[in-house]
Order: C-alpha cells, then structure tokens, then sequence
C-alpha cells in the first residue's frame, strides 16, 4: 500500500517496508562497516575458493593458502588481508608463522546483522 504526501512523492505504508518510494530520500537503516567488509571479502572468487581451505577448523599459514589455492604467496596475503578485514578469518602467531582460521562469531554476527538489513529494506 502507498499514500501519496502533500507534495505528491509516494511513500509506502506497509509496515514491511521502511524506505520511503521516494529515492531522494536517505532509508531508515543502513549497512554498518561491518557488514560492507563482509560483502566485499565474499565478492572475490578467489577468496571464496580460500574459504573453503578452512572448513572444519583448519588452521593454514599464508604459504599453505598459495599452495593450495594454487596461487602465489604475495596474492595469498592479499586475499587473507581482506579476508580479516572482512571479519572472516582471525589470526593468530605461532613463532614466526601466522595462522589464519575461520572467525565463526563474526560471520554469524555478520550475517544477523545483513539479515536485519535486509528485513527494513526489502
């Protein structure tokens, strides 16, 4: 359902919706840093092909990442360092050697957070 305001934009009244039908207008909620780190980490083939290295726990330092990935160690660092940034790998030093593994909380908190977003905008 829509009504129309006094200067005629349309703006829905459907308590499932929060953005107004006017797209000058800013919506209610927006995706926090968090959540946009998250997407861009998970828009990258290669680095979703890296994500799966770590299922079940694993725990991989950089060279084990190239080596798997079949990737070269520099380009392996990259797509680790956007991987933590995105929230979805942590790290942690063992010596000299960094080992990367899976940060379930936040991608689960991540993910809450999205489908929030997505249940005001959509």
């Amino acid at each position: 359902m829509a009504q129309q305001t006094a200067s005629g934009a349309e703006v829905a009244t459907d308590s499932a919706q929060c953005c107004p039908a006017d797209p000058q207008r800013e919506p209610a909620v927006e995706i926090s840093p968090a959540v946009h780190a998250f997407l861009k980490a998970l828009a990258n083939p290669i680095r979703q092909r890296i994500m799966l290295l770590f299922a079940r726990g694993a725990e991989l330092s950089v060279n084990q990442v190239a080596e798997l990935a079949r990737i070269g160690q520099p380009r392996a660092s990259e797509q680790l360092a956007e991987l933590k940034r995105g929230g979805i790998l942590t790290s942690r030093k063992q010596g000299k050697v960094v080992l990367y593994r899976a940060d379930k909380q936040r991608v689960v908190q991540a993910l809450a957070d999205l489908q929030e977003y997505m249940r005001h905008c959509c």
